[in-house]
């Protein structure tokens, strides 16, 4: 799960830098949104992004601190260059 302060900005960070999908959006109401995002839509991984301010009141001893995310590539230098080359937005900037 990847916490999030913006749910829209980073949904439209993951698709349009990205590529993902949205794969579910599902909104329960009173700031509880949980929306699945993935590669593709039969991947077998995908990530949860949630309301930050929502988790921190529910849960206020979760820590909401730096999300670690592992990706595999063959050629690290490639893709920090396409990602650099298509991203909006600086790398460890918060959405």
């Amino acid at each position: 799960m990847l916490y999030v302060n913006d749910q829209d900005a980073a949904v439209e960070f993951w698709r349009e830098q990205l590529q993902f999908t949205v794969i579910s959006d599902e909104d329960h109401g009173q700031g509880m949104r949980w929306i699945e995002m993935a590669p593709t839509k039969g991947t077998e991984t995908s990530i949860i992004l949630q309301n930050k301010e929502f988790v921190a009141k529910m849960s206020p001893g979760l820590n909401l601190g730096t999300p670690s995310l592992m990706f595999f590539t063959e050629n690290l230098d490639k893709l920090h260059d396409e990602l650099s080359r298509n991203c909006n937005y600086s790398f460890g900037q918060s959405i």
